[in-house]
């Protein structure tokens, strides 16, 4: 159950992914998340009040501590999947995501079966060869210098997103006390906090923005919605995973959505794929079976 449950939210993250760098690159990533963000605590706000359970103030504030992390994770992320060929982003950002909490489930005592730490081994491999893309400059983009070229780096941030995710995993299994979803709106709310933070700082210091046309806008409120709403299916699918199961185990295959987010960027922007990502969506397929069958 916990590998189905993993893969289901992989298979989500994925989509939604793919949706909201679409979004990112019709406008900004602040844009997008703004109602993306919105979009996601009301679909979990309704899920936890249709399951219901509650939960005490030590669980809520893991979520919100996850959610804050998160946040911070998905500005870091669109920003990089507007910067950068998604097929380079995303497979970079799971890596990160997925390498911490396998460290902290290792440090905390969590032992793989033979077959499964086999399988996990071999997703992590998959993630690295899937994300060895030789991505572009963007020749329209106005170039920049120092340490702001540096910190404008899709495949940096997308390192960073990858980090505050691995975070975002980690804080999410202490929250589960088997108190329903609940520790999941604290989380949104976290997420909330950080974008609307962020927007209020471009309103006050970022200057003025260029204005979206009418069509782009209603193009990019349907993406963010779809996405938000996938993104808050994931955020449940995996804590529902985490609380039945392993961290190491629930968080690699979880962040396994990198395939999905590749795919599509392959089909919609022709987004070419080398033979080693081909090799590392192989060896991904090989590590889900051996983590199914151990």
């Amino acid at each position: 159950m916990v590998t189905v449950l993993a893969l289901s939210a992989a298979l989500a993250y994925g989509v939604a992914d793919f949706l909201g760098g679409a979004a990112a690159r019709r406008s900004t990533a602040l844009k997008a998340l703004a109602w993306c963000v919105p979009m996601g605590l009301a679909v979990v706000l309704a899920s936890a009040l249709l399951t219901g359970g509650g939960t005490g103030w030590g669980p809520m504030a893991w979520g919100f501590g996850a959610g804050l992390a998160g946040g911070t994770g998905l500005i870091t992320f669109y920003r990089a999947l507007a910067r950068g060929p998604m097929s380079v982003v995303a497979p970079v950002s799971a890596l990160a995501a997925a390498v911490l909490p396998v460290a902290v489930g290792t440090m905390q005592g969590e032992r793989l079966d033979a077959t499964v730490l086999l399988g996990v081994l071999l997703c992590l491999v998959a993630i690295a060869l899937v994300s060895m893309e030789e991505g572009s400059a963007d020749e329209t983009a106005p170039a920049a210098s120092g340490w702001r070229r540096l910190l404008d780096s899709g495949p940096l941030m997308a390192g960073v997103s990858g980090t505050c995710f691995g975070i975002f995993f980690i804080l999410l299994k202490e929250a589960g006390d088997g108190g329903g979803l609940w520790p999941l709106v604290a989380a949104r709310v976290g997420n909330v906090v950080v974008v609307f933070t962020a927007l209020l700082y471009l309103k006050m210091f970022g200057g003025a923005s260029e204005p979206t046309p009418p069509g782009a806008r209603r193009t990019l409120i349907a993406l963010t919605l779809l996405s938000g709403a996938l993104d808050a299916g994931a955020n449940a699918l995996y804590f529902i995973a985490v609380q039945d199961g392993l961290l190491s185990l629930a968080a690699v295959l979880t962040s396994l959505y990198p395939a999905i987010t590749v795919l599509l960027a392959r089909i919609t922007y022709s987004e070419r794929l080398r033979t080693v990502q081909r090799l590392g969506m192989a060896i991904a397929v090989a590590g889900v079976a051996l983590v199914t069958v151990g």
